[in-house]
């Protein structure tokens, strides 16, 4: 198991006790090792990033010239974190950390924001289903341009991809619409009935609102073709359990 051979070190800054609370009482529950550290300020957190951490969530309430000494640091560090930014609310202004998270106020928030951001630094396992050999050499190629560490294999249709999902531990599975045989909002509904703890991206160049509701309706994401890594790392935000990823991170 992943879990067995590493573990992770996580950086939390923030000017509330209770904030930093949270994510060190959330830690032990996780099924992956993870080490969290405090810091109330950036002085706090600078001290923190030369001896390496993976992660690092900093609180959007701390004042914007501390965030900023933050973030520049974390990307001159020798081993460089991925930096969340905490926010409260729906808002998505302007953030210059990798990515942008919800603030958790609950212990179950802070559990479920650790469990899902953590997989930014695990390789998760992916599966590419489409009856076209081209086109699953086309995804596989657009998934290893992503910024994330992802593991992929490939089936040919449906009822493969409910095998090998049933089999193995599959996190994402990136599912074509139009296959013969079974098909893809058929493969998703199967998944739903099994009830398969994966995350489903439906990809199709025939794209209409109603097809798009109909895999939301199911639990999918919907992606149209062609697509590039960006739409790709945007469509999954969710997955690691972010609002937004920074288009502009290196």
């Amino acid at each position: 198991m992943i879990s067995d051979l590493l573990s992770l070190r996580a950086l939390v800054m923030s000017p509330e006790a209770g904030v930093r609370a949270l994510f060190r009482d959330a830690a032990p529950s996780l099924a992956v090792p993870l080490e969290v550290v405090e810091a109330p300020d950036a002085a706090g957190a600078c001290q923190c990033l030369p001896s390496g951490v993976d992660l690092a969530y900093l609180d959007g309430a701390a004042p914007p010239d501390q965030l900023a000494r933050v973030i520049a640091a974390a990307r001159a560090a020798a081993k460089r974190p991925f930096t969340m930014q905490l926010a409260v609310g729906a808002a998505k202004s302007a953030f210059e950390a990798d990515g942008l998270a919800g603030k958790p106020s609950r212990p179950e928030e802070a559990k479920r924001l650790l469990d899902r951001s953590i997989r930014v630094r695990l390789p998760s396992r992916v599966l590419v289903v489409d009856d076209s050999s081209t086109m699953r050499t086309i995804v596989r190629k657009t998934l290893a341009a992503t910024r994330f560490p992802l593991d992929v294999t490939e089936a040919g249709e449906g009822l493969a991809a409910l095998k090998l999902v049933g089999e193995e531990e599959i996190h994402i599975v990136f599912l074509d619409y139009n296959m013969p045989g079974f098909s893809g909002l058929e493969t998703l509904a199967e998944f739903k009935r099994e009830q398969r703890n994966v995350a489903v991206v439906m990809m199709t160049s025939a794209a209409t609102d109603e097809l798009a509701e109909r895999a939301r309706a199911l639990g999918a994401s919907f992606l149209k073709k062609p697509f590039f890594p960006a739409d790709i790392e945007a469509v999954l935000s969710s997955f690691y359990g972010l609002r937004a990823l920074n288009p502009k991170r290196a």
